[in-house]
Protein backbone atom coordinates (compact mmCIF):
# COMPACT_ATOMS: atom_id res chain seq x y z
CA UNK A 1 0.00 0.00 0.00
CA UNK A 2 2.92 2.26 0.86
CA UNK A 3 4.57 1.95 -2.53
CA UNK A 4 1.33 2.33 -4.28
CA UNK A 5 1.18 5.50 -2.52
CA UNK A 6 4.12 6.77 -3.77
CA UNK A 7 4.05 6.19 -6.59
CA UNK A 8 0.51 7.79 -7.10
CA UNK A 9 2.24 10.65 -5.68
CA UNK A 10 5.06 10.59 -8.09
CA UNK A 11 2.76 10.89 -10.88
CA UNK A 12 0.36 13.71 -9.12
CA UNK A 13 4.33 15.25 -8.62
CA UNK A 14 4.92 15.17 -12.37
CA UNK A 15 1.80 16.45 -13.98
CA UNK A 16 1.60 19.33 -11.63
CA UNK A 17 5.45 20.43 -12.95
CA UNK A 18 3.86 19.90 -16.23
CA UNK A 19 0.36 22.04 -15.71
CA UNK A 20 1.73 25.32 -16.92
CA UNK A 21 2.48 24.01 -20.43
CA UNK A 22 0.49 21.19 -20.58
CA UNK A 23 -1.88 22.17 -23.08
CA UNK A 24 0.39 23.88 -25.40
CA UNK A 25 2.47 20.96 -25.40
CA UNK A 26 -0.19 18.23 -26.37
CA UNK A 27 -0.98 20.61 -29.37
CA UNK A 28 2.35 20.28 -30.17
CA UNK A 29 2.91 17.02 -30.09
CA UNK A 30 0.14 15.80 -31.55
CA UNK A 31 0.22 18.32 -34.40
CA UNK A 32 -2.46 20.19 -33.19
CA UNK A 33 -4.98 16.76 -33.70
CA UNK A 34 -5.31 15.88 -29.83
CA UNK A 35 -8.72 18.49 -30.05
CA UNK A 36 -10.35 16.84 -33.07
CA UNK A 37 -9.64 13.09 -31.39
CA UNK A 38 -12.06 14.43 -28.77
CA UNK A 39 -14.60 15.81 -30.06
CA UNK A 40 -14.26 13.04 -32.35
CA UNK A 41 -15.07 10.67 -28.79
CA UNK A 42 -17.22 13.11 -27.91
CA UNK A 43 -19.65 12.01 -31.09
CA UNK A 44 -18.77 8.34 -31.14
CA UNK A 45 -20.53 8.39 -27.36
CA UNK A 46 -23.44 10.68 -28.22
CA UNK A 47 -23.98 11.26 -24.32
CA UNK A 48 -27.87 12.36 -23.60
CA UNK A 49 -28.76 15.99 -24.18
CA UNK A 50 -28.65 17.77 -20.78
CA UNK A 51 -26.82 14.99 -19.22
CA UNK A 52 -24.69 14.86 -16.27
CA UNK A 53 -21.26 13.97 -17.46
CA UNK A 54 -17.72 12.84 -15.59
CA UNK A 55 -14.35 13.79 -17.01
CA UNK A 56 -12.11 11.48 -14.98
CA UNK A 57 -8.45 12.10 -14.51
CA UNK A 58 -9.80 15.34 -16.35
CA UNK A 59 -6.83 17.73 -15.66
CA UNK A 60 -7.22 20.98 -17.17
CA UNK A 61 -10.76 20.36 -18.70
CA UNK A 62 -10.18 19.45 -22.29
CA UNK A 63 -11.88 16.90 -22.70
CA UNK A 64 -14.87 18.65 -20.96
CA UNK A 65 -14.56 21.73 -23.22
CA UNK A 66 -14.60 19.63 -26.11
CA UNK A 67 -17.93 17.98 -25.22
CA UNK A 68 -18.99 21.53 -24.09
CA UNK A 69 -17.92 22.78 -27.98
CA UNK A 70 -20.34 20.53 -28.80
CA UNK A 71 -23.06 20.17 -26.56
CA UNK A 72 -23.55 23.37 -24.62
CA UNK A 73 -26.49 21.61 -22.89
CA UNK A 74 -24.14 19.22 -20.94
CA UNK A 75 -23.02 19.49 -17.33
CA UNK A 76 -19.28 18.39 -16.96
CA UNK A 77 -17.64 17.66 -13.90
CA UNK A 78 -13.97 17.20 -13.74
CA UNK A 79 -12.60 15.01 -11.42
CA UNK A 80 -8.22 14.96 -11.31
CA UNK A 81 -5.83 14.68 -8.36
CA UNK A 82 -3.57 17.22 -9.41
CA UNK A 83 -4.83 20.89 -7.92
CA UNK A 84 -2.12 22.52 -10.22
CA UNK A 85 -3.53 20.84 -13.73
CA UNK A 86 -7.11 22.32 -12.53
CA UNK A 87 -6.15 25.82 -11.63
CA UNK A 88 -4.79 25.65 -15.25
CA UNK A 89 -8.15 24.58 -15.87
CA UNK A 90 -10.15 27.21 -14.34
CA UNK A 91 -8.02 29.78 -16.10
CA UNK A 92 -8.88 28.37 -19.86
CA UNK A 93 -12.21 30.28 -21.85
CA UNK A 94 -14.84 28.29 -20.59
CA UNK A 95 -13.26 26.63 -17.43
CA UNK A 96 -15.85 28.53 -15.18
CA UNK A 97 -18.49 26.57 -16.20
CA UNK A 98 -17.06 23.26 -15.20
CA UNK A 99 -17.33 22.16 -11.82
CA UNK A 100 -14.13 21.14 -10.42
CA UNK A 101 -13.53 17.93 -7.97
CA UNK A 102 -10.13 16.80 -6.77
CA UNK A 103 -10.31 13.21 -6.38
CA UNK A 104 -8.33 9.75 -7.24
CA UNK A 105 -9.71 8.36 -10.48
CA UNK A 106 -9.30 5.01 -8.35
CA UNK A 107 -11.58 6.00 -5.32
CA UNK A 108 -14.15 8.55 -6.85
CA UNK A 109 -16.62 10.68 -4.18
CA UNK A 110 -19.56 10.15 -5.71
CA UNK A 111 -22.21 7.96 -5.22
CA UNK A 112 -23.50 4.51 -7.81
CA UNK A 113 -25.25 5.64 -10.73
CA UNK A 114 -24.53 9.47 -10.68
CA UNK A 115 -23.74 10.58 -14.36
CA UNK A 116 -25.08 10.56 -17.80
CA UNK A 117 -21.74 9.53 -18.96
CA UNK A 118 -18.18 9.22 -17.96
CA UNK A 119 -15.64 10.08 -20.50
CA UNK A 120 -11.37 10.35 -19.85
CA UNK A 121 -8.66 11.49 -21.91
CA UNK A 122 -5.21 10.05 -21.13
CA UNK A 123 -6.08 9.00 -18.00
CA UNK A 124 -5.81 4.91 -18.46
CA UNK A 125 -2.32 4.39 -19.17
CA UNK A 126 -1.28 6.91 -16.28
CA UNK A 127 -3.24 4.57 -13.74
CA UNK A 128 -1.78 2.12 -11.34
CA UNK A 129 -4.84 -0.28 -10.63
CA UNK A 130 -6.56 -0.28 -14.18
CA UNK A 131 -9.23 -2.31 -13.06
CA UNK A 132 -9.75 -0.18 -10.02
CA UNK A 133 -10.41 3.30 -11.96
CA UNK A 134 -12.60 0.96 -15.21
CA UNK A 135 -15.03 -0.44 -11.73
CA UNK A 136 -14.78 3.29 -10.48
CA UNK A 137 -16.56 4.54 -13.66
CA UNK A 138 -18.82 1.67 -13.97
CA UNK A 139 -20.05 2.53 -10.67
CA UNK A 140 -20.72 6.00 -10.41
CA UNK A 141 -22.49 5.86 -14.95
CA UNK A 142 -26.41 5.29 -14.78
CA UNK A 143 -26.95 1.99 -16.36
CA UNK A 144 -27.60 1.95 -19.66
CA UNK A 145 -25.15 4.87 -19.95
CA UNK A 146 -21.74 5.14 -21.71
CA UNK A 147 -18.45 5.10 -20.57
CA UNK A 148 -15.91 6.45 -23.08
CA UNK A 149 -11.91 6.98 -23.01
CA UNK A 150 -9.52 8.13 -25.31
CA UNK A 151 -5.72 6.95 -24.99
CA UNK A 152 -2.66 6.16 -26.87
CA UNK A 153 -1.82 2.66 -27.68
CA UNK A 154 1.52 0.74 -28.16
CA UNK A 155 2.36 1.46 -32.00
CA UNK A 156 1.05 -1.94 -34.29
CA UNK A 157 3.10 -3.45 -37.28
CA UNK A 158 3.14 -1.09 -39.60
CA UNK A 159 5.34 0.42 -42.95
CA UNK A 160 5.57 3.46 -39.99
CA UNK A 161 6.42 1.78 -36.89
CA UNK A 162 10.16 2.58 -37.06
CA UNK A 163 9.35 6.31 -37.30
CA UNK A 164 6.88 6.25 -34.47
CA UNK A 165 9.24 4.84 -31.86
CA UNK A 166 11.93 7.01 -33.25
CA UNK A 167 9.41 9.96 -32.20
CA UNK A 168 8.26 8.66 -28.92
CA UNK A 169 12.25 7.82 -28.08
CA UNK A 170 13.68 11.10 -29.07
CA UNK A 171 11.28 13.88 -30.73
CA UNK A 172 8.56 14.21 -27.72
CA UNK A 173 11.51 14.25 -24.72
CA UNK A 174 13.13 16.77 -27.16
CA UNK A 175 10.43 18.88 -27.30
CA UNK A 176 9.37 18.31 -23.87
CA UNK A 177 12.79 19.90 -22.88
CA UNK A 178 13.03 22.80 -25.25
CA UNK A 179 9.16 23.91 -25.24
CA UNK A 180 8.34 22.73 -21.35
CA UNK A 181 11.96 22.75 -19.98
CA UNK A 182 10.83 18.79 -18.84
CA UNK A 183 12.43 16.04 -20.31
CA UNK A 184 11.88 13.48 -18.08
CA UNK A 185 8.15 13.87 -18.00
CA UNK A 186 8.24 13.62 -21.78
CA UNK A 187 10.30 10.60 -21.73
CA UNK A 188 8.24 9.22 -19.24
CA UNK A 189 4.68 9.60 -21.64
CA UNK A 190 6.27 7.76 -24.31
CA UNK A 191 7.48 5.12 -22.56
CA UNK A 192 3.96 4.92 -20.72
CA UNK A 193 2.46 4.39 -23.87
CA UNK A 194 4.75 1.58 -25.13
CA UNK A 195 4.55 -0.19 -21.90
CA UNK A 196 0.27 -0.01 -22.22
CA UNK A 197 -2.38 -2.55 -22.88
CA UNK A 198 -2.94 -2.93 -26.75
CA UNK A 199 -6.49 -1.86 -27.40
CA UNK A 200 -8.27 -5.43 -27.61
CA UNK A 201 -7.14 -6.21 -23.89
CA UNK A 202 -7.94 -2.99 -22.86
CA UNK A 203 -11.63 -3.66 -24.47
CA UNK A 204 -11.67 -7.07 -22.88
CA UNK A 205 -11.10 -5.63 -19.37
CA UNK A 206 -13.45 -2.97 -20.00
CA UNK A 207 -16.06 -5.76 -20.62
CA UNK A 208 -15.04 -7.42 -17.50
CA UNK A 209 -15.90 -4.99 -15.64
CA UNK A 210 -18.99 -4.52 -16.80
CA UNK A 211 -19.40 -2.90 -19.69
CA UNK A 212 -20.80 -4.40 -22.89
CA UNK A 213 -21.10 -3.64 -26.50
CA UNK A 214 -17.43 -2.49 -25.91
CA UNK A 215 -15.89 -1.06 -29.59
CA UNK A 216 -12.77 0.50 -30.51
CA UNK A 217 -11.33 2.48 -33.15
CA UNK A 218 -7.41 2.96 -33.85
CA UNK A 219 -5.89 5.93 -36.16
CA UNK A 220 -2.97 7.76 -36.23
CA UNK A 221 -0.86 4.28 -37.34
CA UNK A 222 -2.33 3.11 -34.32
CA UNK A 223 -0.88 4.87 -31.89
CA UNK A 224 -4.35 6.41 -30.23
CA UNK A 225 -7.08 5.01 -29.73
CA UNK A 226 -11.07 5.33 -28.70
CA UNK A 227 -12.65 3.00 -26.65
CA UNK A 228 -16.83 3.07 -25.81
CA UNK A 229 -19.05 1.05 -23.78
CA UNK A 230 -22.13 0.59 -22.06
CA UNK A 231 -22.83 0.01 -18.71
CA UNK A 232 -24.92 -3.39 -18.31
CA UNK A 233 -28.85 -2.39 -17.48
CA UNK A 234 -29.97 -3.33 -14.45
Amino acid sequence: MEGSQKSRERVRRMFGRMARTYVLMNRVITFGLDDVWRRRLVRMASFPKGGLLLDAGGGTGDMALAALGLDTTLRPVIADFTPEMMAEGRKRRGGSLLRWCCADASRLPFRDCTFDGVISGYLLRNVEDLRAVIREQVRVVKPGCIVAALDTSPPGPSLFRPLVLLYFRFGIPLLGEVIAGNRSAYQYLPSSTRGFLDPERLGALMSEEGLTDVHLRRFMFGTQVLLCGRRRPS
